[in-house]
């Protein structure tokens, strides 16, 4: 058998090659091929191609859109959220809504921090990724959110990780505009990293991109 100090060499070098993958999945580009749309409303939707293939992304122009149902989970009350866009990338479904700016926490195991919003919050984004055939979340991947406006990049981060009574399993932060206008709003989706049955052998195995433009006014 195994002596202990090799199975924790082993568990070490495991550790830190899921950590060297999740790295490069989340950090990666994808290449920039793109074609645009035009959706109903006049916002265009931009998709750049990422070497494994590309999908469409349909956005809109104003915040307004549907609502979660108002639900209470532990006093705390469903607060509405309007679809930014949707994207469809081998049997994913990639969907981005906003909602009003909001507190939330972060928990690392051990302790809490307080995530607060700012008067100078825009709103609270959230992507959720989800089986396109089940509707089951899909966990254990990276968000890399960009923001522009002319070119200018107005917001450049990764989501959270993040768990809600109402919208379930997402990626999620707050994000700051600088005012009113037409922005570019991109997603870097990494691959989840995670051991899999076999139904998903052959899927999301590099990093995919989509972009969509969208219109925001602050509310009065």
């Amino acid at each position: 058998m195994p002596s202990d100090r090799l199975i924790r060499r082993r568990a070490g070098r495991l550790t830190a090659a899921v950590l060297v993958v999740a790295l490069l999945a989340g950090c990666a580009s994808a290449d920039k091929n793109q074609t645009t749309t035009s959706n109903s409303s006049g916002s265009s939707a931009t998709t750049a191609s990422s070497s494994s293939g590309s999908s469409g992304m349909s956005g809109m122009s104003g915040m307004s859109g549907s609502s979660s149902k108002a639900m209470v989970v532990n006093g705390i009350k469903a607060i509405p959220s309007q679809l930014l866009a949707s994207a469809q990338w081998q049997g994913m479904t990639i969907e981005a809504r906003t909602m009003t700016a909001a507190p939330f926490m972060v928990y690392n195991g051990t302790s809490w921090t307080e995530i607060k919003a700012t008067p100078k919050t825009s709103f609270h984004l959230m992507v959720m990724l989800n089986d396109a055939h089940t509707g089951v979340a899909i966990p254990y991947s990276t968000v890399w959110t960009t923001i522009t406006k002319s070119g200018k990049i107005d917001y450049d981060e990764r989501l959270w990780p993040m768990i809600s009574a109402f919208m379930g399993p997402h990626y999620g932060n707050n994000v700051s505009l600088p005012g009113a206008g037409r922005y570019q709003l991109t997603l870097l989706i990494s691959p989840p990293i995670a051991a899999r049955h076999l139904e998903y052998k052959d899927v999301w195995l590099k990093p995919h991109r989509v972009t969509v433009s969208f219109n925001w006014k602050p509310v009065p």
